[in-house]
């Protein structure tokens, strides 16, 4: 269970899932704060990620992204968000045991639709639709790991998804 000095929410799932948009809805719906991990790295290095990723590495986006989440988790009391690959980190994973963690998830052909999986996605650049699979082979079962539950996203709105999230948590709207 979370604790008094925990995130109510946690929202975790690949790129392109949704979980800035839900959790901004959750955060409302909730009358609390949203934060996103990533957005909290952008601020910090004042470039985007894919910048970081090209410029600076991989290995050097997940050390940014392992303090960025610990910092998040141990401060935010709202919805947080974490960045798609935050959770390869067994560290991390072992950071989000006992809290509401959710698991957004859709399939290849949705993230096809929402994300265009274009080059906008360090990870998704030569072949999208083979790498996005390859991606979700690797991660999947660490998503479920980590996670409370898990809403599939897949023909739903992002206040439908909010609601399913709601609902499976049992939280009250502010």
């Amino acid at each position: 269970m979370s604790g008094p000095g925990s995130p109510v929410v946690v929202l975790v799932g690949p790129m392109g899932v949704g979980k800035s948009t839900v959790g901004s809805l959750l955060a409302e719906r909730l009358g609390t704060t949203y934060r996103d991990t990533d957005a909290d790295i952008v601020a910090a290095e004042g470039k985007e990620i894919s910048d970081i990723f090209v410029n600076d590495g991989e290995p050097h986006f997940r050390e940014l992204e392992r303090q960025a989440v610990r910092t998040a988790v141990a401060e935010h009391r709202g919805v947080l968000a974490l960045g798609g690959g935050a959770i390869l980190d067994a560290g991390t994973r072992e950071l989000l045991s006992g809290l509401p963690v959710v698991y957004l998830s859709m399939d290849v052909e949705e993230a096809v639709k929402r994300t265009g999986l274009n080059v906008a996605r360090p990870l998704l650049a030569v072949n999208p639709r083979k790498q996005w699979r390859e991606l979700m082979e690797a991660r999947r079962h660490l998503y479920t790991e980590v996670a409370r539950i898990v809403v599939a996203t897949d023909g739903r709105t992002p206040e439908e998804v909010a609601e399913a999230v709601l609902d499976s948590l049992e939280l009250k709207e502010a």
